[in-house]
């Protein structure tokens, strides 16, 4: 199939979108940057989000720009709408999702020819600034390459943060009546880091009158804003398909997922929201895509799947949660002509789903596998990690025996139907995450995680219509250390980018051993880089989960009331 080319795509987007466009004189001047290609960015809904909430403000002309297909010398990155150099512009505004794009952003910086570190900028280069989900877990790793980082939910930042921006003031005045001002903005220029003898973070000092901590912000009330696609495109995964948010965190607790704590407390929309919002895309498309941490536990889910069925749309979901699954979900399911479905048991043994509270047992897993054949879904798609905390080679081996097991229900289901199906197991290397009850845990060395997924597969090896994907374990350690880095991982960054993107030689080049930040448990004591952030999470609470996790005791999920709940700290100190 012939590749769009950028400037197809350009003179087929300046067409949709349409109203957005604004002329260039008197306007503020952003190009929103996503550090990746094209459709992976265009099927990210946090980017369309923020492209149409910059191009709402009356003052901002907002452009994107992704990686270049081509990442030659010869290809510097222009934006998709004007094609112009990203040099052009005011302010490149990055959206972070995944820790492992950071090198993506030097790349970018480099081939614009802006200078990579902050502090290297004069007056003529753009401001340089970064938000989503990564910059609010631990920014401290790109800090240095960063004028500021808009920290939170994008709906409480944005039109702040523009309202007092103007690229003719003085950049410092700006940026420090910016901190001053404007809850949840960083600027690390502000803040020197302090070591201990022994490596360890000491401590982030204000240098300036500025805050001790950034409150990360959010939005209490999701039901007074639309988060959907701005513009739809058939080169993404989700293939013309229009995205919906239905929901915000997650109610569930489950210890190695971050989106369970620092979206807290977890936010529902409203039937009548949702209804409007699907009638208005079904104008354009048939094909609608659900969205949330926790869509299963959306209070209308079951109402809102008879209306998309009713107009005949299509739906599709994010994640559905095997213990969920009923007749009316499946039915939404095939409505939208679905083949493959996703169950994530996570782990294989019941001992290990306590251990990371999951709260799914094997009967509603098996139960989930067998509806799923039975209603004519013909394929399964499994998640599973290795490297969890506590986990034993026995733990491991169980992951065998339960895709055996639903192997077994899926042939049963499928006879009756004279077809089998497929399962495809994913099986990912675990990484400790910031405001996680497993940050203080240590990550597996390579040849743990190795052995492990190696023991999965030879498992499974000669069981008929299963396949194993695998993540590759270096590429999850080079995750960790960006997750879990402090301001010196910058230069172990700029050593990647020097050396072409050759991590192995990075490390062994590095003053300092990645070990140290990879495969070293935390004290409870220590001081850790994101805690210059404040999620309003109480760190006894989480740590007290890290120790029921490694009793394997399970804890009841969030029970999602404000006004009255006091657990985790987080409605408390709001």
């Amino acid at each position: 199939m012939a590749r769009t080319s950028d400037k197809q795509r350009r003179d087929r987007l300046d067409a949709e979108v349409g109203t957005l466009r604004k002329h260039w004189h008197g306007h503020i001047h952003v190009a929103l940057v996503f550090p990746n290609h094209y459709a992976v960015g265009m099927a990210n809904l946090g980017f369309q989000t923020v492209y149409g909430q910059l191009n709402a403000l009356d003052h901002v002309v907002c452009e994107r720009a992704f990686l270049p297909d081509d990442q030659g010398e010869g290809s510097p990155p222009r934006t998709l709408e004007s094609g112009r150099s990203l040099r052009d512009f005011d302010c490149l505004a990055f959206a972070l999702s995944f820790e492992n794009d950071y090198a993506n952003v030097l790349t970018v910086l480099k081939t614009a020819q802006i200078p990579l570190q902050s502090a290297a900028r004069g007056p003529s280069d753009p401001l340089v600034v970064a938000g989503g989900v990564a910059c609010f877990l631990n920014p401290e790793p790109i800090a240095a390459f960063f004028d500021c980082f808009l920290l939170g939910e994008a709906e409480e930042l944005i039109v702040p943060f523009f309202k007092r921006f103007d690229p003719a003031t003085d950049r410092r005045h700006f940026l420090l009546q910016a901190a001053r001002e404007v809850p949840g903005i960083y600027v690390p220029a502000f803040y020197q880091d302090h070591y201990n003898a022994d490596g360890t973070l000491a401590g982030l000092s204000p240098l300036l009158a500025v805050p001790e901590q950034i409150r990360r912000m959010y939005s209490r009330d999701i039901a007074g804003f639309s988060t959907q696609s701005v513009i739809i495109t058939p080169e993404t995964s989700f293939e013309d398909a229009h995205l919906l948010e239905v929901s915000r965190g997650c109610p569930h607790g489950c210890r190695f997922c971050a989106a369970g704590y620092i979206y807290r407390p977890p936010r529902f929309r409203a039937l009548p929201q949702l209804q409007q919002a699907m009638q208005r895309a079904g104008a354009h498309t048939c094909k609608i895509g659900l969205l949330g941490a926790a869509v299963s536990d959306l209070p209308d889910l079951k109402t809102l799947c008879d209306i998309g069925h009713q107009c005949d749309l299509q739906l599709s979901f994010s994640s559905l949660r095997a213990d969920a699954l009923d007749e009316a979900l499946i039915t939404a399911l095939k409505g939208g002509r679905l083949k493959t479905a996703t169950i994530a048991p996570e782990t294989g043994s019941e001992r290990m789903r306590r251990v990371i509270n999951k709260g799914l047992d094997e009967t509603a897993i098996l139960h989930a596998a067998e509806l799923l054949v039975t209603h004519g879904i013909p394929n399964l798609k499994l998640y599973f990690m290795v490297g969890l905390p506590t986990e034993t080679n026995a733990d491991v081996d169980e992951i065998v025996g339960l895709v055996k097991r639903i192997k077994h229900c899926f042939l049963r289901s499928s006879q009756a139907r004279g077809h089998m199906g497929e399962i495809t197991v994913g099986l990912h290397a675990f990484v400790p995450k910031p405001f996680t009850p497993f940050q203080w845990a240590a990550m597996d060395d390579l040849a743990q995680l190795k052995q492990k997924i190696k023991r999965v597969k030879e498992g499974l090896r000669k069981v008929a219509n299963v396949r194993v994907h695998a993540d590759v374990p270096r590429w999850a350690l080079i995750q960790a250390l960006l997750a879990r880095g402090d301001r010196r991982v910058s230069q172990m960054l700029l050593m990647a980018d020097a050396n072409g993107g050759n991590w192995p030689q990075t490390f062994k080049a590095a003053p300092l051993n990645p070990a140290f930040y990879i495969h070293r448990p935390r004290t409870r004591e220590e001081i850790l880089p994101w805690d210059i952030i404040d999620h309003g999470l109480d760190k006894t609470f989480l740590w007290n989960e890290y120790q029921r996790a490694l009793q394997a005791k399970a804890t009841l999920p969030c029970p999602a009331d404000p006004e009255n709940c006091s657990i985790c700290g987080v409605c408390k100190n709001r």
